[in-house]
């Protein structure tokens, strides 16, 4: 299937969250022209680095929602959660922009009344977003979702990984930094920024996340090739899952993913 054929197939299935991640793309744009006209830095890296890493993010968790939804069969429960996650992503974003224009870090900051009170709101709205990902999970395994056995079980083990990539979020929030045996702000790959020195938890918390389109894509894939997709699909669950932990020791133990 071609992008476009994609793309026009989403919005037929969601036009909602196919509209959500679509604004993020085009709010892309002016963060991209500050990028370059901006060179203030908030921990280590120009302020418009996480707006725009944040975006793209966004777009690909709305359009993943928006394509997993058409799944389930009550319409009430599809714009429940559809509405749910594009509220909680609007605001997140809107505060991330916000705080990048005021030079200071969205995440983590609580070294103002302020910046204390954003933060706390970014945290309430994850966490009703990491309870519509729960009720989403839920459906998806009962009999109010109609999806392919092959493809249901990669959902259905794509948001479990997306859920417990909520994990990491949270020792992130308790830590208050994502850096394990420096602080933040040090030397980080480029864009991605991950610590090139120490142990950096963001990188765990980006590949579990992202199981939720990984593990899908691998499953239609390997339809394609053999007969035997679904255990396939579950060996794959199962070596994606090491790696995720793997990378949940490495971070935590004060390792970088790598050095440079």
């Amino acid at each position: 299937m071609k992008i476009s054929e994609w793309l026009s197939e989403l919005k037929s299935r969601n036009p909602l969250l196919y509209s959500g991640g679509l604004a993020n793309l085009i709010v892309l744009v002016p963060c991209f022209i500050l990028f370059f006209s901006d060179d203030r830095t908030v921990t280590g890296i120009n302020a418009w680095i996480k707006p725009i890493k944040f975006l793209i993010s966004v777009a690909i968790y709305l359009w993943t929602f928006g394509w997993l939804l058409h799944y389930v069969k009550n319409q009430r429960n599809k714009m429940f959660i559809s509405w749910g996650i594009l509220i909680c992503m609007v605001v997140e974003n809107v505060l991330v922009i916000m705080q990048a224009a005021r030079g200071v870090p969205s995440h983590f900051n609580i070294h103002s009344a302020f910046d204390g009170m954003v933060f706390g709101i970014m945290g309430m709205f994850i966490g009703i977003n990491t309870f519509l990902i729960f009720y989403t999970l839920v459906l998806f395994f009962t009999k109010a979702v109609s999806s392919p056995p092959n493809m249901l079980i990669a959902w259905r083990v794509g948001l479990l990984l997306f859920l417990v990539g909520g994990i990491s979020g949270g020792l992130m929030v308790t830590h208050l930094s994502h850096t394990y045996g420096a602080s933040d702000g040090g030397p980080g790959l480029p864009l991605l920024n991950w610590s090139t020195v120490a142990g950096d938890i963001r990188s765990a918390h980006f590949i579990t996340l992202h199981g939720l389109q990984v593990i899908p894509l691998f499953a239609w894939f390997i339809s394609k090739k053999t007969s035997h997709s679904t255990w396939a699909t579950l060996s794959f669950f199962i070596f994606y899952s090491l790696i995720c932990i793997a990378l949940h020791m490495i971070a935590l133990s004060g390792r970088p993913l790598i050095s440079i």
